[in-house]
């Protein structure tokens, strides 16, 4: 596999020690939080139905809402590896709950949904700092090769994660299926703990100190232009693309009459378009169309592909529009990344990616509650083609977005700490 590779990132990957330790936790990571994916929406889904999952998905996105936030002052303060270990050391914990819960054979929405929450909790601790740690263990030149890794990293994770849980959940049950996610946990832990350790910041002034770091993040969020406007296009779209990609897959899988293997299936096709899209797709694009052009571009097209998924009749249809949405996603993400990291300063980092998951995750509230009204009067076909339609619109909205176009068009040179000097009086 590693000579498929494009030779950038077969020379970052052979030259870093500590890039290699982080794309292991990620990718025994995701192949755990994948399966779950299929596993948690079947589970539900064969015993309380559509309901049961827009109930799930809302209550997680509700309490990710105030958690992700609360929580995220203390990553700019925490050792990150450290961060990373302890969240993975709940994230297990809960799984190992999860299964313990399916072995006794009683189903319970509420229980599913707080061992979730508390999932959320975990998480909360873990993605911020997963995000935050490369910045800090690899130079902003080699950044782009480094974000692209990853990308490629989650993308194998996404193609084996829901096809293995698809297997294992066809052939052994729900139980065993979440047993594997607890020892992939177990072995991401142990992998973490190899992450270079750094000396943590300096905490001083207890609550007073959390709250200032906090509003300081927060502010800083919304008092740039172009960072205002892009995460309020990205909450726009996030309302109608996280249904699309999540719990309306499962619910247009048992409406085809189709069985949970070809569930994790669907979740396999979308990661393979991200791998196409990430390992070669992303920067062949940029260097012919410009990275405006890509990112608007690709994220209609995916809209498009999703409404498609929703038409679709056959079920290999549906598998080609999900690895077309998958190779545009991919694309379309990665593009900009690179140029939005290095433009925050250090120090708000954490805080900032934690403020954009909190409008991700009230996005993510919204979309499964509208799902689940929409789904009581109409067919999944219409609401899933409506939600492609509906997303394509929004990624529009990029178009107006202050110095987006701008921004982009910058050197990964230019980039760096741009936020910071554009905007001095935000970041004091």
């Amino acid at each position: 596999m590693p000579h498929l590779l494009p030779a950038d990132l077969r020379e970052a990957l052979a030259a870093n020690r500590e890039l290699r330790v982080v794309l292991l936790t990620d990718f025994l990571v995701l192949l755990a939080e994948l399966g779950l994916a299929v596993i948690l929406p079947w589970w539900l889904a064969s015993q309380g139905g559509a309901q049961a999952i827009a109930a799930f998905a809302v209550t997680l996105a509700v309490a990710a809402f105030f958690i992700a936030p609360a929580v995220s002052p203390f990553g700019d303060r925490l050792c990150k590896g450290r961060q990373i270990t302890w969240g993975l050391a709940g994230l297990c914990g809960v799984a190992a709950a999860l299964a313990s819960l399916s072995f006794t054979g009683v189903f319970s929405v509420a229980a599913v949904a707080a061992l979730g929450v508390l999932q959320v909790v975990a998480a909360s601790f873990v993605d911020p700092a997963r995000d935050a740690v490369l910045t800090e263990l690899v130079s902003p030149a080699q950044l782009p090769v480094a974000l692209r890794m990853r990308k490629t990293t989650h993308a194998a994770a996404g193609i084996l994660g829901p096809l293995l849980a698809g297997v294992v959940l066809g052939s052994a049950g729900t139980t065993a299926a979440l047993c594997g996610c607890v020892a992939l946990l177990a072995g991401a832990m142990l992998v973490a703990s190899r992450i270079p350790r750094a000396s943590a910041r300096p905490r001083r002034g207890g609550l007073g100190v959390w709250w200032s770091d906090l509003r300081a993040g927060l502010a800083a969020k919304w008092q740039v232009p172009m960072e205002r406007g892009w995460t309020l296009v990205n909450f726009a779209v996030w309302i109608f693309q996280g249904p699309a990609v999540g719990m309306l897959i499962p619910v247009k899988v048992h409406a085809l009459g189709l069985q949970g293997q070809w569930l994790g299936l669907c979740l396999g096709a979308l990661s393979v378009g991200v791998l196409l899209g990430s390992v070669f797709g992303s920067q062949l694009l940029v260097d012919r169309f410009g990275r405006y052009r890509v990112r608007v571009g690709l994220g209609f097209c995916e809209g498009l592909a999703l409404a498609v998924v929703g038409l679709a009749a056959s079920p290999w249809l549906m598998l080609a529009a999900l690895l077309a949405a998958g190779f545009c996603n991919a694309a379309m993400s990665l593009v900009g990344a690179t140029h939005r990291a290095l433009a925050i300063p250090q120090e708000y980092r954490v805080r900032m990616f934690a403020a954009g998951a909190m409008t991700t995750r009230v996005a993510g509230a919204i979309g499964p509650a509208l799902v689940g009204m929409a789904l009581a009067s109409y067919s999944v076909t219409w609401v899933y083609t409506a939600w492609g339609l509906l997303m394509a619109v929004c990624v529009l909205g990029f178009v107006a977005v202050p110095r987006f176009k701008e921004f982009l068009t910058l050197g990964h040179d230019e980039v760096a700490d741009w936020y910071r000097r554009q905007y001095p009086a935000v970041f004091r």
